[in-house]
Parts: C-alpha cells; sequence; structure tokens
C-alpha cells in the first residue's frame, strides 16, 4: 500500500522533538511535496492521534502561530511551546532559536 501524503506528514511530524517547531513548509517537503503547505495545515487539523502527533509543533515560515483545533487554540498552542521550552519573541516562535533541523 502506498503511504498517503498526509500519513507522510504525520510521520514528519512526529519525529519533531520537544521543545524545537516545524514550518508547514518545512514538512510539506521532507513529506515529499514542497508546494503542499497547505495542504500540511489540513493535515494537523486533521490530526487523528494528538499524542504521537504533536501537530502544535508546527508553525508558520516566520515562527507566526496558525490555528490549533485543542483547548482555546493558539494560547494553548503557545502554552505547550513555552512549556517544552520553545523560544518567543513576542506572539512568534523565535524559529533561529527553535526550528528543527532535519
Amino acid at each position: 500500500m502506498i503511504p498517503s501524503f498526509y500519513d507522510k506528514v504525520y510521520k514528519v511530524v512526529s519525529q519533531i522533538p520537544k521543545g524545537k517547531v516545524a514550518t508547514y513548509g518545512q514538512i510539506a517537503r521532507l513529506a515529499g511535496n514542497s508546494k503542499a503547505y497547505r495542504a500540511v495545515g489540513t493535515a494537523m487539523a486533521k490530526n487523528p492521534d494528538m499524542k504521537t502527533i504533536p501537530c502544535h509543533r508546527v508553525v508558520g515560515s516566520d515562527g507566526a502561530m496558525h490555528g490549533y483545533s485543542a483547548g482555546h487554540g493558539i494560547t494553548t498552542k503557545m502554552a505547550l511551546l513555552k512549556k517544552e521550552g520553545v523560544k518567543f519573541s513576542g506572539k512568534k516562535v523565535d524559529v533561529s532559536h527553535s526550528q528543527w533541523e532535519k
């Protein structure tokens, strides 16, 4: 069976360690389609298992928060990231310090 793009996205996102973030574009590239960053967002919105697929660790290319369906939305996403040690500059992740290198 050939894995779907979403399956590939979930596999990549499940590898992001605590204290790090990846961008939608980075995930799209690692999943095999660098132009499918919007599809990555849709995959995150449909995340079937938030315990093993840490979708809160996926952010915009400039570190901006985009949607989060758990808890109180973006407020919860930011709190989870801060708890994991992700560095922020205002309301954006400081990607120069916290971006996952893969």
